[in-house]
């Protein structure tokens, strides 16, 4: 679990209280444009139909209006905050939506036939235990897809903001909220009980007129930062500094200047007796060192 100068909301926040706002915009690069589509793919190559299914930090159903039945029969749709269910879209499946935290997921073990998520558990601050309740709730044979925002997020802006703070006011605190690493992220889905695992990276850059407009992109897809150790305000003067060393660090020939978006996807599945197992060691019949000699063991055959 994340120290408390480092967790990004506060656990005690009554749910439906309204304190946690909805986004204006999907939690995405660009109103949706960024990992939604390749999630899709990732759910759509299972080829399979999955009777139940969750979708963890919903939002307003972005992932539902893009699926249909012969995917999935019936959709949970959970978020940590109420007032995203006020406008839901609309989607050909059925669809429950539930107020509840991604770390304790108010659910029957082995209840649900898949678990989705996209770009909503960086706002964890136990991924590890939020990783074991989504392996809980799966049946056996269940599967985990998800996409999530990773280390190299907002590079720029972060560095930007800092080296601004350390010129103009000595010292700076973060404003960019923690992000997890890729040589982690397999390792805590192991722990959390998920075999066959299959973990990625990709980089969405998004180029924005100047850092003024990445921010307030990042306000509309409520994707401020909510470290508890961060600073309440930011001078004019440090704003200003960290517009010019955006621009002259990371600006394009054209005046316009780029936001990294970094997203992990991952794919880990429940065990159960008729998935594949790996041979038993000692069992294989070729060795490696026969590699150089393929063409000749090939024509042998």
């Amino acid at each position: 679990m994340l120290p408390r100068s480092q967790q990004t909301r506060p656990r005690a926040s009554p749910r439906g209280s309204g304190q946690i706002s909805a986004p204006r915009f999907p939690r995405s690069p660009r109103g949706g444009r960024g990992a939604l589509p390749r999630c899709l793919t990732l759910w759509r190559s299972s080829r399979r139909t999955f009777p139940l299914a969750l979708d963890l930090g919903s939002g307003r159903g972005y992932i539902a209006r893009h699926l249909n039945r012969e995917v999935i029969e019936k959709l949970v749709q959970v978020d940590i905050a109420e007032n995203v269910f006020k406008s839901t879209v609309e989607s050909e499946i059925p669809t429950v939506s539930v107020v509840a935290d991604e770390e304790f997921l108010p659910f029957k073990e082995d209840t649900f036939d898949l678990v989705v998520s996209s770009l909503s558990l960086h706002w964890v601050n136990d991924l590890p235990k939020a990783f074991r309740e989504i392996h809980q709730v799966l049946k056996p044979d269940g599967v985990f897809i998800g996409a999530m925002f990773g280390g190299d997020t907002l590079y720029e802006l972060r560095c930007s903001l800092q080296l601004a703070e350390l010129e103009r006011e000595g010292g700076f605190s973060p404003h960019v909220s923690p992000f997890v690493a890729v040589s982690d992220l397999g390792h805590l889905l192991s722990r959390a009980g998920f075999n066959t695992l299959t973990v990625d990276t990709d980089e969405i850059q998004v180029n924005y007129p100047g850092l003024f407009e990445v921010m307030e992109d990042l306000q509309g897809m409520g994707e401020s930062n909510c470290s508890w150790n961060r600073k309440p305000l930011l001078h004019r003067d440090t704003m200003l500094a960290a517009a010019a060393i955006y621009q002259e660090m990371y600006g394009n020939s054209d005046g316009s200047v780029p936001a990294t978006f970094q997203i992990f996807y991952m794919i880990g599945w429940k065990f159960h007796e008729s998935q594949a197992k790996p041979a038993q060691r000692g069992s294989a019949t070729v060795s490696l060192g026969d590699l150089a000699k393929i063409d000749k063991l090939l024509h042998e055959k």
